[in-house]
């Protein structure tokens, strides 16, 4: 999985920066991560994307989920 040509074809797709892409994912990820109103899935995703608990980045998200979602295949 090549992520620079993820990021560009999102910015491209966004009329946005890659810098910009990443910025707003690594936000959006964050405020997810410290959500006081979690369910236990969110929980539960969280801990196999982060055992640590430690909020990830954007790749390690897009890479986490692309693996769940290669499971589903």
């Amino acid at each position: 999985m090549n992520m620079r040509k993820i990021y560009r074809k999102v910015a491209k797709a966004h009329k946005a920066s890659v810098e910009e892409v990443r910025r707003e994912m690594q936000y959006a990820i964050e405020q997810a991560w410290n959500n006081p109103e979690k369910t236990s899935e969110n929980i539960a995703m969280q801990r196999k994307i982060s055992p640590d608990g430690s909020v990830p980045t954007p790749d390690v998200v897009i890479k986490a989920l692309a693996k769940e979602l290669d499971a589903y295949k």
